[in-house]
């Protein structure tokens, strides 16, 4: 199918470590209850703890970051980057799919919109790191 797809990636970066890796762990434990619900108006079609198997010897990196995809062909990947000096880095993928020409050029930052406001709130960010916005949006 043709259409458009809009992305954008909010890092949240410096948390406190203790608080970035608590907050994965409750999107985690929450994954199973994700499936098939409903949020928002998204229909959640997948939920998942990604990993990544090498094609050339085969190796397994397990835990790249957690994956919510919808039914619509968006979707959601929160990752936790390092322990730099500073704390961790959550960064926070997210990809819109716009099948409607007419509506194709749309800002992205309207686009995302709703997929930013099920980003933050399912994973808590504001209560668990103190943060109401990103540190960078790319």
């Amino acid at each position: 199918s043709y259409g458009r797809n809009y992305y954008t990636r909010y890092d949240y970066e410096a948390i406190d470590k203790a608080a970035a890796e608590g907050l994965m762990q409750s999107l985690g434990d929450k994954l199973d209850s994700l499936v098939e619900s409903e949020i928002d108006g998204y229909r959640v079609a997948y939920a998942d703890n990604f990993s990544y198997t090498d094609p050339v010897d085969s190796s397994v990196s397990s835990n790249q970051g957690i994956r919510i995809g919808f039914t619509d062909g968006s979707r959601i990947v929160f990752r936790l980057s390092g322990t730099g000096t500073q704390g961790a880095t959550l960064r926070v993928y997210l990809e819109a799919y716009e099948p409607d020409p007419a509506k194709q050029t749309s800002a992205t930052e309207e686009v995302m919109k709703p997929l930013v406001a099920i980003a933050q709130n399912l994973a808590e960010i504001a209560q668990r790191t103190g943060r109401t916005e990103p540190t960078v949006i790319t």
